[in-house]
Parts: C-alpha cells; sequence; structure tokens
C-alpha cells in the first residue's frame, strides 16, 4: 500500500502548478498576512454542535449551521442580527463574531468582549451566562462545567463551584506552584489539573522549585531595568520536585499520591478510572529510559500496583495518558516499543492483549474512541511519511480503516458520538477543502473550496522529493524556485532548516508546508531549500534516536547531503548558498556556519542554542543525558568550541527576554567571538521571548531576509 501511495504521490508531486499571477509581494505582506489573507481561506470556529447531527462555522459574521448527513448548510443568525438584540438589552454590542461555543442543541455561549451571553436558537434571545469569564484569562484554567472549574492564582489553587470560591492550597509561592503545567511542558503535559469522570474529585500538580536555581530576566522597559527572576533547571543540575495531590469536592480534604523513590523522577500523563476509584500516573526516572505505569488509590493515595514497566537503551517518552476502554477493564497505550508509535490493548491488571495497529508508520495524535468503544479514532501516516489521514481501528478484530481520502494531508475533528468527522484537506497544490465524513460508509460530501491565496501574486514554483543520506534512506525535500526560473541561469539557494524532534517542516500539504516569505524571496531570485534530517519526527525511534547524546552531528551529514543535491544542480550557484534556521534550527545554522566552515557563505541564525549544558534539563537530558555522563557529546557539539572557524557572514539574533533557550547561549558566544577577533552581526529583540510574534515579526524577517539579499 505504502509503496502505491508513493508512485501515486511523485507522480502528483511531479506536476508543477503555474497560476495567472500580477502581483508583488513584500515583506510585510507575506509576514503579516502570511496566515490570515494570504493563507488557504479556513472556515472559522468550525465544530459539531451538541447533541444533534449538525455542525457549525462562521462566515463572514454569519453563524452557519449544516446538516451531517447531506451537508446542506444554512444561515443560523448574523452578528447584526445579534446586536439589535444587544441593543435592546441595553448591552454593549458585537464588533464582529470571533468565537462561538455550543451548550447544547439549541443553546449557544457568544462573547461581546466584556461579557459572555448565551443565544437561543429557538426563542431567539441572549440572556447573561453564569461563566465566569474573568477567570479563563489566568494562566491556568480548567473547567469541569459552567457550575465548576479550577484556576491558579498567585501559585495557589483555587475552586468555584456554583459561584462559590474555594481556595485548596495556601503556601503557593514563588517556589512552590500548583495547578500549573510541570516539567517544562515535556511528556505531552501542558497543563496541571484533572478533573475525574464524573467530578467528584480534582487532580492537581505540586511543584516545588526551591532547588532549581533562579535565572535572571531582565525588563528593559522599566526605570531603571528590573530583574524578574525564573527557575530555570539547567541540564546536570537541581531539578523541581513535583508530586501529584487529590481534592476532594464533598469533603474539602486534600491528600497526595504515595510513590517515594527520587525526587527529581517525572509525573506524567495523568488519567483516571471511570469510576473514580483510581488514578494513573507514567512515572518515569530522570534518566528517561525507565518508565512505570502505576495505579494509585484515590481515596487512600496509596501506590496499588505498577502496571508495567517500559524501557528503552537510549529514552522512552510517554506523550499521551491511557485511553480506557467503556467501564475500565482494557485500555488502549501509546508505545514506540516495535520502534513506531502504535496502539496497544491491554487488561486493567496490565496484561497485554494485543498490539492493535502495526507497521513502518505511526500515530501521530489521537481523538478517542466512538459512543459504543468499539473503535479508536487518529491520525496517522500510514500512507507514507509526508502524509497525514484519520483512521478508526477496531477494537475486537484490529481491522484498520482509513476513513479520509485523497493523496495529502488530512486533519480531522470528530463528533461526540464517532458517527462523523469534519475533514481539513490540502496538499501539495490544493490549498484547503474541507469534507463531511461518515465513520462507518467513508461517504464524503464537500462543503468547502478554498481558492489559491496567492492567485494574483508571482509566484515560483515548487515541488516535494528524496534524497538519499549515507546509509541510503530516504530523506524527504522540498523546494521553492524563483519566480520566472530560467534553468540556463545560476542562483543563490536560502537553506530553512529546524532539523531537531518533535519537528516535521516537510509535508504534503499546501506549498509543501512551506511559508508566504518563501515566495517573497522567490521573488528576489532566490532557491528555498528545506530537508528533514535524522533527529525530525514521524520516521520511526531509530530515526529520531540517531542523534541521541551527539545533537549536531548526524543531523549535519543529512544537511550535508542536500547541499551535495544543490551543488549537482546545473541552475544552483555554489558560491551562494545561505542557510537560515530558529532555535534547534538557530544551533543548525551556527553549526554549519562553523563546524563546516566554508560551505555556506551566510547564515542567520535565531534564538540558537550554543551549549547544551545550558538548556532545559527535560528535553537536553532526553537526548544527551547529563554533562556529567556525556562529557565527550557535550564537547563535541559546543558551539563555542568553533567560532575561531567561521568563515562567511553570520547573523545572530535573539529575544532579550527569551525563558527557552536564554539569551546567555548567544551572549556567550558573542563573548568567544571578540575573545578570538571574529566579527559577527548581531541582533536583539527587546520584549520578546522565544520567538517574535506580533508585528514585530515582520521586522524580524525583512532583518534576515535582507540579509541575505545584500550578502549573497
Amino acid at each position: 500500500m505504502i509503496k502505491k501511495a508513493f508512485t501515486l504521490l511523485f507522480a502528483i508531486l511531479s506536476f508543477n502548478v503555474t497560476f495567472a499571477q500580477n502581483k508583488l509581494l513584500t515583506i510585510q505582506d507575506a509576514v503579516l498576512k502570511g496566515r490570515s489573507v494570504l493563507a488557504p481561506k479556513r472556515l472559522q470556529n468550525l465544530q459539531f454542535v451538541t447533541g444533534v447531527d449538525k455542525f457549525s462555522y462562521i462566515d463572514n459574521n454569519v453563524i452557519k449551521i449544516g446538516d451531517n448527513a447531506s451537508a446542506k448548510i444554512s444561515d443560523l443568525v448574523s452578528a447584526g442580527e445579534l446586536n439589535k438584540l444587544f441593543k435592546a438589552a441595553g448591552k454593549d454590542t458585537l464588533k464582529g463574531l470571533g468565537f462561538i461555543e455550543w451548550k447544547n442543541a439549541n443553546e449557544l455561549y457568544i462573547n461581546n468582549g466584556k461579557l459572555e451571553f448565551i443565544y437561543n436558537t429557538s426563542s431567539k434571545s441572549i440572556s447573561e451566562s453564569t461563566r465566569k469569564n474573568e477567570n479563563k484569562s489566568l494562566e491556568s484554567y480548567d473547567a469541569f462545567n459552567e457550575e465548576t472549574f479550577a484556576f491558579t492564582k498567585e501559585n495557589n489553587l483555587f475552586i468555584n463551584v456554583n459561584g462559590k470560591e474555594v481556595q485548596i492550597t495556601n503556601d503557593g509561592s514563588y517556589n512552590i506552584v500548583y495547578g500549573k503545567s510541570v516539567h517544562r511542558d515535556e511528556f505531552g503535559i501542558h497543563k496541571g489539573t484533572y478533573w475525574s469522570p464524573k467530578g467528584n474529585y480534582l487532580a492537581f500538580y505540586r511543584m516545588d522549585q526551591t532547588d532549581v536555581t533562579d535565572y535572571p530576566i531582565i525588563d528593559w522597559t522599566t526605570y531603571p531595568a528590573e530583574n524578574k527572576n525564573m527557575k530555570y533547571p539547567m541540564a546536570g543540575n537541581k531539578s523541581h520536585y513535583v508530586t501529584v495531590g487529590i481534592y476532594e469536592i464533598s469533603t474539602g480534604k486534600t491528600w497526595y499520591i504515595k510513590n517515594g523513590g527520587p525526587r527529581d523522577q517525572y509525573y506524567t500523563n495523568i488519567a483516571w478510572s471511570p469510576n473514580e476509584k483510581n488514578i494513573y500516573v507514567a512515572l518515569l526516572n530522570r534518566e528517561q529510559n525507565d518508565m512505570w505505569l502505576n495505579e494509585y488509590d484515590v481515596i487512600s493515595g496509596d501506590f496499588v500496583k505498577s502496571l508495567f514497566n517500559e524501557k528503552d537503551e537510549k529514552y522512552t517518552e510517554p506523550l499521551h495518558p491511557m485511553f480506557s476502554i467503556g467501564d475500565g477493564k482494557q485500555f488502549i497505550w501509546m508505545s514506540r516499543r516495535d520502534g513506531y508509535r502504535h496502539a496497544y490493548l491491554y487488561s486493567i491488571d496490565g496484561k497485554l492483549i494485543k498490539q492493535l495497529t502495526k507497521g513502518k508508520w505511526e500515530i501521530k495524535d489521537v481523538s478517542g474512541f466512538d459512543e459504543n468503544f468499539t473503535r479508536f479514532f487518529f491520525h496517522a501516516n500510514e500512507q507514507g511519511p509526508i502524509n497525514q489521514d484519520f483512521y478508526s481501528v477496531e477494537i475486537a478484530s484490529g481491522k484498520l480503516n482509513r476513513l479520509t481520502s485523497g493523496d495529502g494531508f488530512h486533519g480531522a475533528i470528530m463528533d461526540k458520538k464517532g458517527n462523523y468527522i469534519i475533514d481539513n484537506f490540502s496538499s501539495c497544490y490544493t490549498p484547503r477543502e474541507y469534507y463531511v465524513v461518515n465513520t462507518k460508509s467513508k461517504k464524503a460530501v464537500n462543503i468547502f473550496k478554498a481558492d489559491n491565496p496567492l492567485k494574483e501574486y508571482k509566484t515560483g514554483k515548487w515541488n516535494l522529493f528524496t534524497i538519499k543520506n549515507n546509509e541510503g534512506t530516504d530523506l524527504y525535500c522540498r523546494m521553492f524556485k524563483p519566480v520566472d526560473f530560467d534553468s540556463t541561469k545560476k542562483y543563490p539557494v536560502l537553506v530553512y532548516l529546524y532539523n531537531g524532534p518533535h519537528s516535521q517542516l516537510v509535508t504534503n500539504s499546501w506549498m509543501a508546508g512551506g511559508e508566504v516569505w518563501y515566495q517573497y524571496m522567490a521573488q528576489k531570485g532566490f532557491i528555498v531549500f528545506t530537508l528533514d534530517g535524522r533527529g525530525t519526527s514521524y520516521r520511526g525511534k531509530d530515526f529520531e534516536q540517531a542523534i541521541f547524546r551527539q545533537l549536531g552531528t548526524k543531523e549535519m551529514e543529512d544537511q550535508l547531503k542536500g547541499v551535495d543535491y544543490l551543488k549537482s544542480l546545473p541552475y544552483v550557484d555554489v558560491n551562494r548558498l545561505g542557510v537560515h534556521g530558529w532555535s534547534y534550527g538557530g544551533f543548525m545554522t551556527t553549526s554549519l556556519m562553523t563546524r563546516n566552515a566554508g560551505i555556506f557563505k551566510v547564515g542567520a541564525a535565531g534564538g540558537p542554542v550554543i551549549d547544551w549544558s545550558y538548556y532545559e534539563i527535560m528535553y537536553g537530558e532526553r537526548y544527551m543525558d547529563t554533562p556529567q555522563e556525556n562529557k565527550e557529546g557535550y564537547e563535541k557539539n559546543n558551539l563555542l568550541n568553533y567560532v575561531d572557524k567561521l568563515k562567511g557572514k553570520l547573523l545572530m539574533i535573539h529575544g532579550a527576554q527569551d525563558n527557552v533557550v536564554v539569551w546567555q547561549h548567544s551572549i556567550l558566544y558573542q563573548k568567544k567571538a571578540v575573545d578570538k577577533g571574529v566579527q559577527l552581526d548581531y541582533y536583539v529583540y527587546p520584549g520578546h521571548e522565544h520567538n517574535v510574534l506580533g508585528k514585530d515579526r515582520a521586522h524580524l524577517m525583512e532583518k534576515i531576509c535582507n540579509y541575505f539579499i545584500e550578502n549573497l
């Protein structure tokens, strides 16, 4: 099947599409509009309607509603009609319909910017919502329903039940944090509170950061400048200490699960049993190579048993909680134990029943079950590494069903019953299409096709292809050619890269996953090239783990195979190669400019990791172990050791408030450049953290693009 899909893929991708174009992009438009009006149109706020077989979305300030079976769409209510109701009630009117949420089949939440209201579709009336919107702006907020929610304020945990606010903890502080995400948002963790299925209990994280070193972040906007410390656990140093608490709503009592063991282990992927009697935690050692799925008694917090243990000689990374089936006697666990991320069916006593999915492909994201718990739904790349489809697997038989069709990239949302999905589809040359799909019959009805958003602009052609690395493994690439490309001419090349874990830049989606500013560079006569090498995601465990303990080495080998390919092309000017990336891509850019000096004439490194011993424990130690355990690896890939090897021009950029790759990385690089007499171009963005966002991003990309235009 995969071979057949690849044959079809490359047959399609060998065809380059040409559009009628006249206008030229500005860098401001390419950046500031690249993900809005110059991106394929989306159906805004697309969702299924609660309790009925319908869907809705917003278009031109009109709420549209459609039937799942027929996909027949009609107008429900407009912003203008709603504003008449707001005016009649003496309330502020809507500036536009930005967000709606269905409460039930006949009522939906609407926010006018100050308050939240409920619109009744039957009576065509509005009433003020009882939900407390002000809490949604808090750093941590988790609602069980509209009457019950939890939130963190000044690092203490609170709940609000029927309008009554209860403070659960009292010792929250700079060092002690409750109810927020822990472990630097690794291991699939993105929040700090977990409601039980019936809402009788709230599990929460308590994080003790006392042992973690303070790290200075300077606010330059005050007079004088003010230091605002944060806790930043650097590789090889002391980490924070996490525990999991349980709060009982009816009694107001709090207790903690009892585990023992080292202080700096990782409590990940919390899950409840359907009957609320047990709670499950994937406990991972600091070395990240030994994971235990543990069961705890809710009432006492006592350890009950380990359901199973999963080890890996390099690292194991749990990213999903257990998915309980029905009454909880069975569950599904996600693992890469056979080399690819797949679903495994277990009994609740920890016995493996069977592996549900198999093959040299990966489950990428999980959507859940149908209402009868007979099918398990997920996104996967079974049709090829750069594709994505939506699937179900029948739990009883293990039969795999591909629910989306069309070669490309599918992102689906599913109704609560699992009977319908809405498929958001694009491919290399298809901007966007939406389909309503019946998950049993697989009947798909188109509800929207987006126009090419760049049809009025001059654009270069683009395509997807593969090359082989030194091991004979396929590496996926994309290339954007200059506007009015002439194969008899020589062109400069900008290599844009990331090439780190948890990334995939090259996909069979619109414009091969590329951004609009690539087309700006194509208008300036540049080829823009990207390659995903070893270390990137969705190619299996071996492909990713090839970089273990030597971050930067295998990735450079693969990127240099890309350079070899570029040099083989008669229209590439081999003396005018540039490279740019941010974060891990900034690390790779600096590595290529110094550890393989002379290949690239110009580089622009944004927010670069320079020395992995200055990076955070959770991510850094997973891939590099500690500096004490892997002194050779840290030393070999420490870019401070190669500053004097720099040839060509290198622009280094950093956000002054970067709390991910701290500013110290590039500052130390600057200092070493001065010590070695090496000239380096440098720019700082005050007020920005790891990414330069908002209107300033246009300034950033103009600086980067001009750097290549002027120096290549």
